[in-house]
């Protein structure tokens, strides 16, 4: 069953591959082409490959599989999907599945790359509340998505690379950030098909001894580390115990990775990522990629708020016997709450409409995938089981 399970997750990352290039070869034709219908079509079958997999791997593991970082992140990609799917079906454009799809793809890359064995649920997470507090949660931050990519789409027709400024950078920037997930996949594979390892000895945040092993040379090292792998470098620097040093190490490998890899793309391509993807958005009727951004917030916030406070106050009072403990994935969850609460308020009652509310579109993202990627690998707290 858990061998199906990869499978059928092998084969909807294939089907949204293919699907991602109909899309492409449909802008080249008639929004209602067979480029189109094609696409969409692959993109369901891809879909209910994912959920196929979703479900075998539930019944595999006996309960749901969202519980670790590998599975929270594949199945934030398959509910990018079904997002999408929605909303193609309610406004017909392609453009959306070129930008929708690729991030469903790194984002299931990215969780590839993590530990994907079958484990028992640990105590602390054994409860009807995980799937509810998770699932809701993942669906929430998923259509909030969709306004990041209808934002992306918004800004990468409107914005002037002729013109030097504040405006084209950070457009540039959010694309290189990107680039640094597909670097995190690349320097990954990379030393795992060298068999690389370092295991370090450490005093944990409580001040017991623990070992970790890095999968990456040690760029940053765990506090008082002791290296005990021999021939392997030591680090640069050591850091305190309140930060997943293993999980920083990565994120640093994946930034300079990640800063390679634009590097060679605007050295082949002479020109920046947000002027090379012009031509991908030409066709696209700005109001309504505004509305479509605009519609993913007013939706998916209200399933955000359910999933990701009131279903984790809930699930927090039952587990550790109190609604709140300012714990960094509750602080992160609550920054993201309030700052799409004052989206919503500046687009409704400020009349922040078309640019500024497709900035603020791709501030909103990145808070959530601070959320997912910074909180998750960097920051020790109640909520690091979920790795």
């Amino acid at each position: 069953m858990a061998q199906l399970s990869g499978n059928l997750l092998y084969a909807a990352f294939l089907l949204y591959l293919i699907g991602t290039a109909f899309f492409g070869g449909a802008l080249k034709s008639k929004e209602g082409s067979k480029w189109s219908k094609l696409a969409i079509s692959i993109t369901i079958v891809g879909f209910v490959a994912q959920l196929g997999y979703f479900i075998t791997r539930w019944i595999a593991g006996g309960h749901a599989p969202v519980s670790n970082l590998y599975e929270f992140t594949t199945f934030f990609g398959m509910t990018i999907v079904l997002a999408f799917i929605v909303l193609y079906f309610i406004y017909k454009t392609s453009t959306l599945g070129l930008f929708a799809l690729p991030i469903a793809l790194i984002l299931i890359a990215f969780a590839s790359m993590f530990p994907s064995d079958i484990t028992p649920l640990i105590p602390a997470l054994q409860s009807h509340w995980l799937p509810i507090h998770v699932i809701t949660t993942s669906l929430g931050i998923s259509i909030l998505g969709m306004s990041f990519v209808a934002g992306l789409i918004y800004l990468i027709k409107v914005v002037d690379y002729s013109k030097k400024g504040k405006k084209p950078f950070w457009l540039e920037f959010s694309l290189f950030t990107l680039v640094v997930f597909i670097g995190f996949v690349v320097i990954t594979v990379i030393f795992s098909s060298m068999d690389y390892e370092a295991n370090f000895k450490y005093i944990d945040k409580r001040g017991a001894e623990a070992t970790v092993e890095y999968v990456l040379p040690p760029l940053v090292g765990p506090n008082q580390g002791e290296l005990l792998t021999e021939d392997r470098m030591n680090p640069l620097v050591s850091l305190p115990a309140i930060i997943h040093t293993q999980k920083l190490n990565t994120v640093i490998w994946s930034i300079i990775t990640g800063a390679i890899l634009y590097v060679l793309i605007r050295l082949l391509f002479r020109k920046p990522l947000g002027v090379l993807l012009k031509p991908a958005v030409r066709r696209v009727n700005l109001d309504v990629a505004d509305e479509i951004g605009y519609r993913s917030v007013a939706i998916g916030f209200p399933v955000f708020t359910l999933g990701g406070l009131i279903f984790a106050m809930i699930w927090a009072q039952i587990a550790w016997t109190r609604f709140w403990g300012w714990d960094p994935k509750e602080v992160w969850a609550l920054i993201t709450w309030l700052f799409y609460a004052a989206y919503l308020h500046l687009r409704i009652g400020k009349g922040w409409h078309g640019e500024k509310s497709a900035w603020l579109a791709l501030v909103g993202f990145a808070i959530i995938m601070f959320n997912l990627i910074g909180v998750n690998l960097i920051i020790a707290g109640l909520h690091s089981y979920a790795m």
